[in-house]
């Protein structure tokens, strides 16, 4: 099925359309992607295939009269799709919409097709995509990761490419952390730019419609599908946002001096960072160090006082008559408004005030920021041991943003040198969303494999599978090939690595295995490149013995996928046999297996 080689991208989608693909068919595929990657907690509504394809059918017949004609998207379950329960992810606050959110009206009438509702931390109250009764989305990078919250479904079905894009919301990073956490584009428009109307609040005040996607272009298209006026939004207001254009030399970018950048001890993010920025210097953009002090203090204020009390003004009813429906983590967030007074909100304002403008100062020297999306990873595990301190830190390069109205968008970078994703946000002021996002396509340019949900040796082709390059005995036809095959792997390609690894023979065995290592003057090694199921890959890894690990490997064609490498210290007694080009061509020399 042609589909099911489809990067399901706008332009890939295009391009099958005037091939002669019918909408139908894309449904179809849609489905069936849904059904390989097979996570329950994915959706908190799914339409019947049937109903879906109806509208498929009923659009019409020149690809080209609609701007969206036939690209099917998903929505977080706190935007209202007309003839679709709307739960906000709690059960007792669920209720039938009777007409869709603005912005996905203007997508439907635009062509497009919905295709369901996606979980998110209830109240979208959250960054881990954890506090949520209906499951927890699986982080299409690594199961064992959070998916990133609050909006968690809607950023895992773009990263697995089930959709071209989807809808969330951010008030606090919902829109840019998911992405970061997926290794997808995440935009955050400025504030009013997209209606509300039809959107169940988390701060009023503060909240935005946001955009996955797989590229910072299809981000953009979907922003200015959607972006317009409503008279029925008192929030809403009139923004030019611009368009998509090429990047001056010598921009300022405000990066964080490096006294004020945290990454919670953890090295490898901070050195992703420190890649990311040269990425900017390489296009000739001029970077300043900007004391980050001010900013924090603003972002702690969004959890603090006036914006809580914004918060508990969403659930107050249900929280006074039924508090056990809610999730007890979000109960508990948002139960602290129950202890300010209205002098509290107004002393909040105040201080917001009085931040902003030592904030302003901060800004008023340069043209745009640049920061981590994120500023490490946390697991499963550590939410289960620690429900707060995790989200809040997640937080740091998210929370002042919409305090202080700005825009964003979050791009994925070169992965980390242990292989998750790399991730940075431009923000700048107010109906600055072109600059950012025509900035974030630098990165693009640099390292275009990264658009990808984590590896991106033809992932597109395997929803639901992480590609991993193996060197050595996992190859076809070799001892350990079973410990693929029997997780339901399937091969997808051999092909090299780039020409700067060198192959070790490790001394032990049986099996023996090799080791592959990145260095400066290796040569190009033969590799297998194998989809294993996302859901398998935990089980996989707790396979692998000292001293080898997976970490990120570049494919001659320059993109990047996992695959096996060694550590140097285990390389006492190992034979260098980079000269054989790979495995097999070593084991053609020798009694081994």
């Amino acid at each position: 099925m042609v589909l099911q080689d489809n990067g399901f991208t706008l332009k890939d989608l295009r391009r099958s359309y005037a091939n002669g693909v019918q909408p139908s068919e894309t449904v179809r595929e849609v489905y069936r992607r849904i059904e390989a990657i097979a996570d329950p907690a994915l959706f908190i509504h799914l339409r019947a295939i049937e109903d879906v394809l109806a509208e498929a059918d009923g659009l019409p017949s020149d690809p080209t009269s609609l701007p969206l004609w036939g690209i099917p998207f998903v929505v977080k379950d706190n935007i209202d799709v007309a003839g679709l329960p709307t739960t906000a992810a709690c059960p007792a606050f669920e209720y039938d919409a009777s007409a869709d959110a603005f912005v996905v009206a203007r997508l439907r009438k635009a062509g497009a097709l919905v295709i369901g509702k996606t979980n998110l931390d209830q109240f979208a109250t959250g960054l881990v995509g954890v506090r949520t009764p209906y499951g927890v989305p699986r982080n299409a990078v690594n199961p064992d990761l959070v998916p990133g919250g609050s909006s968690s479904g809607s950023g895992v079905a773009v990263a697995h490419r089930i959709v071209p894009f989807s809808l969330g919301t951010d008030t606090a990073g919902s829109g840019r952390v998911p992405a970061a956490m997926n290794n997808i584009v995440g935009l955050k428009p400025t504030l009013g730019a997209l209606s509300n109307s039809g959107v169940v609040p988390a701060c009023r005040t503060l909240d935005a419609v946001s955009i996955f996607a797989l590229t910072v272009d299809d981000a953009y298209a979907i922003l200015e599908a959607t972006c317009g006026y409503d008279d029925e939004d008192a929030y809403s207001a009139e923004v030019r946002i611009g368009t998509l254009h090429d990047v001056p030399n010598g921009l300022r970018i405000g990066v964080p001096t490096p006294s004020s950048r945290e990454f919670f001890g953890d090295t490898r993010h901070a050195d992703m960072f420190d890649a990311a920025l040269k990425v900017l210097e390489s296009h000739e953009q001029k970077l300043v160090e900007v004391d980050f002090t001010p900013l924090y203090a603003v972002a702690d204020m969004l959890y603090d006082g006036a914006w809580i009390a914004e918060r508990h003004a969403v659930v107050e009813s249900l929280m006074r008559d039924r508090p056990d429906a809610l999730h007890p983590t979000t109960a508990q967030i948002i139960g602290a408004a129950n202890g300010l007074s209205a002098t509290d909100a107004f002393r909040g304002v105040y201080r917001l005030k009085e931040l902003s403008r030592f904030a302003d100062k901060v800004l008023a020297d340069i043209d745009l920021l640049c920061v981590p999306s994120i500023p490490t990873f946390y697991t499963r595990t550590d939410l289960d041991a620690d429900p707060i301190t995790p989200n809040s830190n997640l937080g740091t390069y998210t929370n002042f943003v919409n305090l202080l109205d700005l825009c964003g968008i979050a791009v994925p970078t070169a992965p980390r040198t242990d292989g998750l994703p790399g991730s940075v946000t431009l923000l700048a002021r107010r109906s600055e969303d072109s600059l950012v996002a025509s900035v974030a396509r630098l990165f693009e340019r640099k390292a275009p494999a990264s658009s990808t949900a984590f590896s991106t040796h033809k992932e597109h082709s395997h929803a639901g599978k992480v590609t991993l390059a193996v060197c050595g005995a996992h190859m076809s036809g070799l001892p350990l090939n079973r410990e693929l095959t029997s997780l339901g792997a399937t091969l997808l390609c051999t092909t090299r690595t780039a020409a700067n690894y060198r192959l070790y023979a490790l001394a032990g065995g049986p099996p023996h295995r090799p080791g592959l290592l990145r260095c400066n003057d290796g040569g190009q090694i033969e590799l297998e490149v194998w989809g294993l199921p996302s859901a398998k890959m935990g089980q996989f890894l707790n396979g692998i013995p000292s001293p080898l690990s997976i970490g990120t490997i570049q494919l001659q064609d320059g993109t990047y996928t996992h695959g096996f490498l060694v550590e140097a210290a285990g390389l006492d007694g190992a034979q260098d046999i980079t000269h054989f080009g790979g495995w097999r061509g070593f084991l053609s020399t020798k009694d081994v297996a």
